[in-house]
């Protein structure tokens, strides 16, 4: 019976034992076991708020990057309108100076017709001027072959001249 029932030397070693135990692990062990812990969550704790940081920080870079490109975007929207303005007025500007172009090489083709017009209509009325002539000769020649007919003619141009 001894064996269920404790004696009290034992209990007593058993209690010193204990309590030195407690004191050296009190002593040595629990201070830097303590702080170990709390090192650990303070490495923690300041992990955690890093990480907030960063995800807030990501989320602003986000709302950041929204904004550059919506501003890309219209940059990119007005380059385009400027570059299609500035399309519109070169060709409206190259149509204007073809068909000031065409009006000039039409008006000149116009004053080189009428010129030769009329140079052609001049060299005509001297042909016909120069066969009236040749004809009026011919016919002179016949007429006034002999000196009657020559009398007569003068006789007619002296009276039809009125001396007054």
């Amino acid at each position: 019976m001894e064996l269920v029932q404790p004696g009290i030397g034992l209990m007593f070693y058993m209690l010193l034992t204990f309590s030195l135990l407690l004191f050296i692990l009190g002593k040595f062990a629990w201070k830097p076991i303590m702080a170990s812990l709390k090192e650990r969550e303070q490495t923690i704790s300041t992990s955690l708020a890093i990480a907030k940081q960063t995800q807030e920080e990501m989320k602003r870079l986000q709302a950041d990057n929204q904004n550059l490109l919506k501003e890309a975007k219209n940059e990119r929207d007005m380059i385009i309108r400027d570059a299609n303005k500035m399309k519109e007025s070169i060709v409206n500007e190259a149509r204007n100076k073809a068909q000031s172009e065409a009006d000039k090489i039409v008006e000149a083709a116009r004053e080189n017709i009428q010129n030769e017009k009329m140079a052609a209509i001049i060299d005509l009325k001297n042909q016909v001027a120069d066969f009236s002539i040749e004809v009026a000769e011919k016919i002179l020649k016949r007429e006034l072959a002999d000196k009657e007919s020559q009398k007569n003619l003068m006789k007619e141009d002296l009276k039809s001249i009125n001396f007054n």
